[in-house]
């Protein structure tokens, strides 16, 4: 199974795929694009641009190309396009929209990490909270319409893990 779990900055994705890790035996991690582009030597702007996410765009839609069964994904192509639109809304991101929609069909789950009412995830001023809670507004409103089985997660950590645990259980059931 192919799992994306997606979201703003701050809240909760990297620390929930390394928890499912522990708990799903034989799958592997997809680190988030920017870090696998960091490692290669890609220098990122200071503040995020554009350029910045369409290259963890493609980076992403080489991770799920490349992957194959029983994997997690930090981040996938339509959180990091979220990023796009929230930064230029002028932008035309109708074809990368497509693109993104496309290469997601081969994901089985999406996992929505939303900031929620009482945040768990405290942020400084320097972590850009108008972007964060910009994409998570984005991101509520497109995944929704994704022709791929979502859900949210929201609690503790364990809670997160144990929602996400129970839905591929119940996925698995309707399959046989």
């Amino acid at each position: 199974m192919k799992i994306a779990v997606i979201g703003a900055h701050k809240v909760g994705k990297t620390t929930l795929t390394e928890e499912l890790l522990e708990y799903l035996p034989g799958y592997t991690l997809n680190i988030e694009p920017y870090y696998v582009l960091e490692e290669s030597g890609y220098i990122f702007s200071e503040i995020p641009d554009v350029d910045d996410f369409i290259k963890q765009f493609d980076c992403s839609l080489k991770q799920i190309s490349k992957s194959g069964d029983n994997v997690i994904f930090d981040r996938c192509p339509i959180d990091i396009l979220a990023y796009i639109h929230a930064i230029d809304e002028t932008r035309n991101i109708e074809r990368l929209f497509e693109t993104a929609q496309a290469m997601m069909a081969t994901i089985d789950l999406l996992v929505l990490v939303p900031i929620e009412d009482t945040d768990l995830i405290s942020c400084q001023k320097s972590d850009l909270l108008k972007l964060r809670y910009r994409v998570n507004d984005i991101l509520n409103d497109w995944i929704w319409d994704l022709d791929i089985k979502t859900i949210e997660v929201n609690g503790t950590l364990a809670n997160r893990r144990d929602q996400i645990i129970n839905e591929m259980v119940n996925m698995v059931r309707i399959l046989q």
